[in-house]
């Protein structure tokens, strides 16, 4: 159906063509051009039209243009340009082409016509004119209302005189370029213009003016503004930027100051983030907090250095009443935009008197206070102002602003729910570790810990474990993953090795206990997990080193399961690694580990650590070993210096990547003179005897308050082991300043065991004896068969009642 239009139809000559050549439509301009009345050519081909030629190939695309010679009514022949349209079926009508021409009109238009010159002064576009002085020779209205002037105040000027500003100069070098080079030039730039309060995006468009012999005379400036189109993009670009910036790390603060400083000054020329304090709700934020509200500042930032300065200082709390932007915005859960033009800001100017002198001070004119919210709960609330842009808020800066406080509000609170996850978790873990460590005659020993500066609380730990016969037994482990099932598997680990340590086991043995528990744990994880789901076996997995240091024999046994090895610095000698099989990492289970027997001087210093001291990005762990022999080799004789000097070497600036356990220990030998021995034959005659000697000996060692209940416990334990061992039997005292040992030895491997005696029992109370006279007892396995040991404390004999 053909539209009705609201002037002459017959100017245009119009036909169209059914896809089998048949004329199905035919205008008055149609038969103004060939004379042919519609009646005799409808339902006719339109090949019949064409004056003795053959009809055009088919076109190939849509649209088809070129001139034919067509048949007049009269009989001549016509040459006719044609314009055809392809048009696709619809509405249940088949394709057809519109075949078009325009009518000339005999009449050409007079000089005054008044379309004839709205090309350039009617034209809504701004267009200006200059000649080749560059000097301003003609601009329309709409160029008059962007300068501001009329054409008759500025014409001969040139574009700096008219403008007299930064981007004046660049437009003109621009139409310079185009008149030396004749090709067109798009100039963008973005200032304000005439009478402007608002700053416009402008594309200049500078083609130039060339003659009938194509010379160029000048130039012709259009400018279109692209206001609407360069603010989106800003928008997008901010928030693209947002989403880069915000959220570098997982710390509540940092990610606070990136929400101030991607915003300042793209959108507010200042920023201020208030958060709340969750342990004021419970531990949890709120979903919907009332006033007066207690807000911590986290950041702010200013266009300005330093200015306008905050009232409230950073890390700082304050209580904000009803009537603040803040707490107004918070309670009612939305943006809150306000302004001093519309007296919206006169209640925020009153309820502080520091912030309304800031207001007054600076000229703050506009402020939108938005809600930072994130998955149901209310985090705090960001404040934008404006002082040094005249424009207010508008509702396009104001779906900005939520758009970054969103992203922002979920980068925070990930922060907060890490930072809650780590406290935990560090609390734990310092709850596990060992608060001091013990001081023994073995050794001096000085730890430190340090958790992960970004991966979260790790499963590190070291430990000091006093054995007996004055020795002690060193463990550094790392437990594979961090965070609190780190920690609590650290826990579990720390426990099973000093209740393995207390029976005395061997380190390659501990290690095998160690290694089973570990395995029983991973299968214990994975029970209940589906296919894919964390808590697979082979989850929970660990390293370890365990050492015992004798300071009688002044041997060391070491042996570790995929730890880093010792790091020994003997007298006088340079920072070595002990040569220690490394065994397989813990929770593998089934593999063999192997112990190393060395022997350590006096004051030989033993540095055991894990791997997160000596791994870095930055740096091959070798280089980090030489760094740490360099560390150690400085050691004069403070081991916490020594600690702090070894961390400051190895660990830059922000932390390690990783947890870091790092124990030094001193060796210290016990003296002869301080160790008594005994070869006892298997006579229960000789028991007698051999308390004289015992007692003779602790009178020689200033020991005599001891020797009544030694001579006791001595006796106790040298006739168990002529009644129930095997000899050889070997009698030992041990004493240092606190602390007297008794150790009874033979080749038998039974161990004894605690028992009640009835009443009628003749004999069983001699280890019940024992265990009520010592500090503590018991018994441990040797190559050669077990000894029995009693320890009694030398600065609690007189309270013993003996």
């Amino acid at each position: 159906m053909s539209r009705v239009y609201p002037f002459d139809d017959a100017a245009t000559a119009r036909a169209v063509i059914d896809d089998d050549g048949t004329l199905v439509e035919w205008n008055e301009g149609a038969r103004r051009l060939l004379g042919h009345p519609a009646e005799s050519v409808l339902g006719r081909p339109a090949a019949q039209l064409l004056a003795g030629q053959d009809a055009p190939a088919p076109p190939v695309g849509p649209r088809w243009e070129g001139t034919l010679g067509l048949r007049h009514r009269d009989g001549r022949t016509v040459p006719v340009w044609l314009l055809a349209h392809r048009r696709p079926a619809r509405d249940g009508h088949g394709g057809n082409w519109l075949v078009v021409t325009p009518l000339a009109d005999p009449i050409p238009p007079a000089e005054d016509d008044p379309l004839a010159a709205a090309g350039l002064i009617q034209s809504p576009c701004a267009v200006a004119v200059y000649d080749a002085d560059l000097r301003l020779r003609r601009m329309n209205d709409a160029m008059a209302d962007v300068v501001g002037l009329p054409e008759e105040h500025v014409r001969g000027l040139r574009l700096t005189e008219i403008g007299g500003k930064p981007q004046s100069e660049d437009l003109e070098q621009g139409m310079l370029q185009v008149l030396t080079t004749g090709s067109p030039l798009d100039v963008h730039t973005y200032m304000r213009t005439g009478g402007e309060d608002r700053a416009h995006a402008w594309l200049a468009r500078i083609a130039p003016v060339r003659d009938a012999q194509g010379r160029v005379r000048g130039v012709c400036l259009a400018k279109h503004d692209v206001t609407e189109n360069y603010r989106a993009r800003q928008r997008l670009q901010l928030v693209n930027e947002a989403s880069v910036r915000i959220g570098s790390t997982l710390d509540v603060t940092r990610t606070a100051q990136e929400l101030a400083d991607v915003c300042v000054p793209a959108l507010a020329d200042f920023v201020t983030v208030d958060l709340l304090d969750p342990q004021d709700y419970g531990g949890e934020p709120p979903a919907r907090p009332s006033a007066p509200l207690t807000l911590r500042r986290a950041a702010h930032h200013s266009v300005l250095d330093g200015v306008p300065e905050a009232v409230t200082q950073a890390g700082s709390t304050e209580e904000y009443p009803a009537g603040s932007p803040q707490a107004d915005s918070l309670t009612a859960g939305h943006t809150i935009i306000a302004s001093v033009a519309a007296g919206e800001m006169r209640s925020w100017l009153t309820w502080s008197t520091a912030r309304g002198e800031q207001v007054r001070r600076f000229g703050i004119h506009s402020s939108m206070s938005v809600p930072i919210q994130a998955r149901g709960l209310t985090l705090g609330v960001a404040v934008f102002a404006r002082h040094r842009r005249a424009d207010p808020f508008t509702a396009d800066d104001r779906l900005l602003a939520e758009e970054i406080t969103t992203r922002a509000a979920v980068c925070i609170d990930n922060a907060r729910r890490y930072s809650r996850e780590r406290e935990t978790a560090l609390a734990l873990q310092r709850s596990l570790l060992p608060r001091t460590l013990p001081r023994t005659a073995a050794l001096e020993a000085s730890s430190r810990y340090l958790p992960a500066a970004r991966a979260g609380v790790g499963g590190d730990w070291f430990d000091v474990i006093p054995l007996s016969g004055m020795r002690v037994a060193m463990v550094v482990g790392d437990v594979v993953g961090h965070g609190v099932e780190a920690s609590a598997t650290m826990g579990r680990l720390r426990t099973a090795v000093r209740t393995l340590a207390d029976i005395d086991l061997a380190p390659d043995e501990l290690l095998t206990h160690l290694d089973d528990l570990v395995v029983r744990l991973s299968d214990e994880s994975g029970a209940g997990a589906g296919p894919g789901e964390a808590g697979s076996p082979g989850e929970a997995g660990a390293t370890c080193v365990y050492a015992v240091y004798d300071p009688v024999s002044r041997r060391c046994t070491v042996a570790r399961a995929g730890h880093p090895a010792p790091v020994v610095l003997r007298p006088g000698g340079a920072p070595q690694a002990l040569e220690v099989p490394a065994g397989p990492p813990l929770g593998l289970g089934g593999l063999p580990f192997e112990a190393t027997e060395v022997e350590l001087p006096e004051g030989t210093v033993l540095a055991l650590y894990t791997d997160g001291l000596v791994w870095s990005r930055e740096r091959d762990p070798e280089a980090s070993r030489e760094m740490l022999y360099e560390a150690l080799g400085t050691y004069a004789d403070s081991l916490d210096g020594a600690c702090d000097r070894v961390l400051h070497t190895l660990l830059p600036p922000g932390g390690s990547a990783d947890d870091v356990a790092l124990l030094l220990a001193r060796t210290q030998g016990l003296p002869a003179t301080q160790v008594a021995t005994w070869d006892i034959p298997a006579d229960p005659a000789l028991v007698a005897p051999i308390r004289k000697q015992v007692v003779e000996q602790l009178d020689a060692w200033g020991l005599s308050e001891a020797a009544f209940t030694a001579e006791l416990v001595v006796s106790e334990l040298v006739t168990n082991a002529i009644r129930y061992g095997s000899p050889p039997i070997r009698l030992r005292l041990i004493h240092d300043a606190t602390t007297l040992i008794c150790e009874v030895s033979n080749t038998s491997h039974t161990a004894p065991h605690l028992r009640r005696a009835k009443f009628f029992d003749e004999g069983g109370r001699g280890l019940l004896l024992v265990a009520q006279l010592t500090q503590r007892w018991g018994s441990r396995h040797t190559p050669e068969g077990k000894t029995i040991w009693a320890e009694l404390p030398l600065f609690e004999q007189d309270q013993q009642g003996f």
